[in-house]
């Protein structure tokens, strides 16, 4: 290493900051994190700047001199101009003073790191000036991982530290801070239940260290359409934790590389009308290996949500006594609207949004998938391949024009997305010809009766694939 990493000790200290333009906000914006008492030196400042002085969060020094930097524990340098950067540098110098000049890295005694803030959990990321696109990087990666909230975490548990130095016996104290970081208090933490984790803790330290960790934890999650970055950084987390994943047919393989490593996985191998394991199957499995004190991810393509079943799931883990929780997904219906770069909803066209399925549990009539369209309604219907050629019937028999557009939206996300164009009156035909039996999301906007007759515009995607049925749309 040709830099040293540390931390430098704020409170009470002075940072200079030369410049009163974008680049020295630039510096304020970063060090406002901290508690420094900020002097920004510069005749004129930019409104960012001025407010910081008016608020009383910076004090401002208009005359630059080499009395500026004394006592300074860092200077920061961004004029704008190169050589007015360079006379700064040898006065902070001069003064001894460590000094960072904007884009001179042969001035700077010190580099600015990209910053992942979980105050007071901070982690930098440095490349000692050769990289710092790759850097960036590397901190989303982080951020992706590393709950927003767990700084709280690391803060209270810094305050009951002498709390648990009187009451834990010192060989038990790993083990209980382990529990606190890595088991139901850090899962409710970053999940919102801060309240349950606090009393939780208090309660193992007023035992002596005793947790009565001998429960595990269900989280239904969301995978989403397909597409293995519209994960949320709450599923992703989640995914990292688990002990063992029981997902689905729909779940694509690159999802599942995000789980962490020796996670135990289980395929369910559910699919439209045909289900390798039986629903209540799946509840048992979720629930016994919860009881074992193992945290479970049920991962369920799209969202749980919405045609997913999560209602089932949830009242056996809480007829077991087992904590659950549900973490949202992209459902299908966003992604594949995303996908054709239109809205699902627009003023005047559609001012409502259905969400349906053409298919039910196989000893139910097949359900009402329709009854709600009308004129000023978008329909998004799910599972409804097989279903086609009925549900179009239905839909001119209530009276949708037989010209309405439909959008056929195959394999959302994935590598093998398609998007088919059909109205109302062809859509089984289109469905046949271009031999869709699985995973489809059909959107069916009905306009508005009042004056407005086009279709939903959308744009050129690059990816629609056309037959002699389909209409082509501007």
């Amino acid at each position: 290493m040709k830099s040293f990493p540390m931390f430098i000790r704020t409170t009470g200290r002075r940072v200079v900051i030369v410049g009163g333009g974008e680049q020295a906000a630039q510096k304020a914006r970063l060090l406002l994190k901290t508690d420094a008492e900020l002097v920004l030196v510069a005749p004129a400042l930019d409104a960012e700047l001025a407010d910081l002085v008016d608020s009383g969060r910076a004090g401002q020094i208009s005359d630059l001199s080499p009395a500026v930097f004394a006592d300074a524990v860092m200077a920061f340098v961004g004029t704008g101009c190169p050589a007015l950067d360079a006379a700064v540098h040898a006065l902070a110098k001069a003064a001894g003073c460590p000094v960072n000049v904007v884009d001179q890295p042969d001035l700077c005694d010190m580099t600015t790191p990209a910053i992942v803030d979980r105050d007071p959990i901070v982690v930098a990321i440095g490349s000692e000036g050769t990289a710092p696109v790759l850097t960036r990087e590397i901190k989303t990666k982080i951020e992706r991982f590393l709950p927003q909230n767990i700084g709280g975490l690391a803060a209270f548990a810094g305050r009951l530290r002498p709390s648990v130095a009187r009451n834990i016996p010192v060989a038990q104290r790993r083990a209980f801070w382990a529990w606190v970081f890595n088991g139901t208090p850090r899962r409710q933490w970053v999940r919102g239940a801060e309240r349950d984790a606090a009393r939780d803790i208090k309660a193992a330290i007023a035992s002596g260290g005793t947790t009565g960790e001998n429960i595990g934890q269900i989280t239904l999650v969301g995978a989403g359409p397909g597409a293995r970055d519209l994960l949320t950084l709450r599923a992703v987390e989640r995914l990292q934790e688990a002990d063992v994943i029981f997902y689905d047919r729909l779940v694509d393989a690159e999802v599942l590389e995000l789980a962490r490593r020796d996670a135990e996985r289980v395929f369910v191998g559910k699919h439209v009308g045909a289900h390798r394991w039986p629903q209540d199957r799946i509840n048992r499995m979720v629930v016994s290996e919860a009881k074992k004190g193992r945290r479970v991810v049920r991962l369920k393509s799209g969202d749980p949500g919405v045609f997913g079943r999560a209602a089932e799931e949830v009242e056996a883990a809480q007829d077991a006594g087992i904590p659950i929780e549900i973490v949202p997904g992209v459902t299908a219906a966003c992604a594949a609207a995303a996908g054709l770069t239109r809205s699902l909803t627009e003023r005047g066209v559609a001012n409502t949004l259905v969400l349906a399925t053409g298919t039910g549990r196989a000893e139910d009539p097949l359900p009402d998938s329709i009854r709600l369209s009308g004129p000023g309604t978008t329909t998004a219907l799910y599972m409804s391949v097989s279903q086609a050629s009925r549900l179009s019937g239905l839909w001119m028999q209530q009276g949708m024009p037989p010209d309405c557009s439909v959008d056929i939206c195959v394999e959302v996300t994935k590598k093998g997305q398609r998007y088919l164009e059909a109205t109302v009156a062809t859509m089984a035909t289109v469905l046949r010809e271009h031999r869709v039996t699985g995973s489809a999301i059909l959107l069916v906007t009905w306009p508005s009766a009042d004056g407005v007759t086009s279709a939903v515009p959308k744009f050129e995607t690059g990816v629609s694939l056309q037959s002699e049925t389909v209409v082509k749309r501007a």
